[in-house]
């Protein structure tokens, strides 16, 4: 398939039935398909939507191109849960086919709202020359799950001094207003975060711009979204073309977060705000969402994969899926995230060992499982994940707790993945202390929780068959714990 503009837009009536159960088939022997992630049937999957709980039930949107493992005309997908493990689909939920969002649905925020749930999103049209005209959309979702749009925009044209860069609505409500932050680029070539305010959901005043960090936030931000922990409020957002000496990072574009103190909707301003951090330090994580939900946890989404890299499973005809369901907290002013503790319930018989002779294995398992290693101080060994028993190929974390260091290493691998951005990720710990990983291995993606989610790292590794073996080694005595893990998918 040549990916042409005109492929990729071509609507969804056009493309056979024929061709999307060939590539269903082709999907399905795919040899890389995960266990327990959300990933796509067919296609692309990028950017959680919607993320909510409504009508007693989690409900969460993504963006989807069904065609093939390409960034083309994007709809959103539904899925819903009973526990945030397993997700059944409700399939396609919002087609582009309007006038506002006849190039794509792109991505938004959902709201419940009485006995309904309302959507916002961009809608993205291009013009005869193929200039971008986006605008900020409305639909409603009643209690059967049936989504009607709104005809007029919400917003219905990009506001003075920004250029047509201008999405990812997150709509909450704050005190007596409903507020709206949307990700734009000035006419300077500046990312911002702009505010809007409505009474209705359906008219809607920009208040101005988000006060939140002197520093330029590179030439673009995306996806952000403002929730509050312990009351103060929290603002996760992606910048592009980020100045490293702002914020050090190693992906093309990062994840950051910052805490501030309160936030005063009158200036649009987040007050007294701690130091730019990156929500995640590995190597693939982008366009986080999280909302308050009503059972007091504040819960997060992300997509695993980066705009603009390549990855080996494209030629499989499938692209990316979401991260796992994490809970946030702040401790001691620092965004912590943790697997929600539904995890749990995925968990088989538990292995439980204590390493004395400094080495330990698991052979020939399946690559779906987590593995908790609990590492004293002064302690300075290596966990290889998805090895061979010749130990050449495999993905690996070094640690050292004497100088509090933990890098993420997946260059011993036949499949390299975007070369160009390194194959090392380094964090700082504390010095001289002991170390907890939590990690979840799912046949093609790792996730790495470090201290009970202090720190982050997420990375995508495709192993070849005989890449099913863990080997621990170090200098210490280590406590481990090892649970299979049931598939959801």
């Amino acid at each position: 398939m040549k990916w042409t503009d005109e492929v990729r837009y071509l609507p969804y009536e056009k493309w056979g039935n024929d061709y999307l159960r060939k590539l269903e088939s082709k999907v399905k022997e795919a040899k890389w398909r995960l266990d327990f992630h959300i990933q796509p049937k067919t296609g692309l999957l990028n950017d959680p939507n919607g993320f909510t709980f409504f009508n007693n039930q989690w409900h969460l949107f993504y963006q989807f191109f069904p065609f093939g493992p390409v960034h083309g005309l994007k709809s959103w997908y539904h899925i819903v849960s009973d526990d945030l493990i397993h997700w059944r689909s409700e399939g396609v939920a919002i087609k582009p086919d309007t006038a506002y969002d006849s190039h794509g649905v792109y991505s938004g925020s959902a709201l419940p709202v009485g006995d309904k749930l309302f959507l916002a999103y961009t809608g993205n049209v291009r013009d005869e020359t193929w200039q971008r005209v986006p605008y900020q959309m409305g639909a409603w979702m009643d209690q059967d799950n049936q989504i009607t749009k709104i005809e007029k925009p919400l917003i219905n044209q990009v506001p003075e001094g920004i250029t047509e860069h201008f999405r990812d609505p997150q709509v909450i409500k704050y005190k007596n207003h409903y507020l709206m932050f949307i990700g734009a680029q000035n006419t300077k070539k500046q990312g911002e975060v702009l505010v809007y305010q409505s009474d209705n959901l359906l008219e809607w005043k920009i208040k101005g711009s988000l006060d939140f960090i002197e520093e330029s936030m590179g030439y673009m931000i995306e996806c952000p979204n403002v929730v509050f922990l312990d009351d103060q409020p929290v603002l996760i957002f992606c910048p592009q073309g980020l100045d490293k000496r702002v914020a050090d990072y190693q992906n093309i574009y990062p994840n950051f977060y910052i805490v501030g103190e309160n936030f005063d909707p009158e200036r649009c301003k987040i007050n007294h705000v701690e130091d730019l951090k990156l929500l995640d330090a590995g190597f693939d994580l982008y366009a986080t969402q999280a909302f308050n939900a009503p059972d007091g946890r504040c819960l997060s989404i992300g997509w695993i994969g980066l705009p603009e890299m390549e990855y080996p499973t494209f030629k499989d005809g499938w692209a990316h899926c979401l991260s796992l369901v994490k809970e946030l907290k702040l401790i001691n002013g620092e965004l912590y995230q943790y697997p929600v503790k539904e995890m749990e319930m995925l968990r088989k018989e538990e292995q439980k060992m204590v390493i004395h002779d400094h080495s330990f294995s698991l052979e020939g398992i399946e690559n779906s499982f987590e593995l908790q290693v609990k590492i004293p101080y002064s302690s300075i060994g290596t966990i290889q994940l998805y090895a061979n028993k010749e130990h050449n190929h495999y993905l690996c974390l070094e640690f050292d707790t004497v100088k509090g260091k933990l890098t993420l290493d997946r260059s011993r691998t036949i499949n390299p993945i975007n070369l160009k951005y390194g194959n090392k990720r380094t964090i700082e710990l504390k010095k001289n202390g002991g170390l907890n990983l939590t990690i979840f291995v799912d046949q093609s993606v790792c996730e790495i929780f470090i201290n009970k989610g202090q720190k982050v790292m997420t990375t995508t590794y495709y192993p070849e068959k005989d890449q099913n073996n863990v080997y621990v080694e170090g200098d210490n005595q280590y406590l481990i714990k090892y649970y299979p893990l049931s598939k959801t998918t």
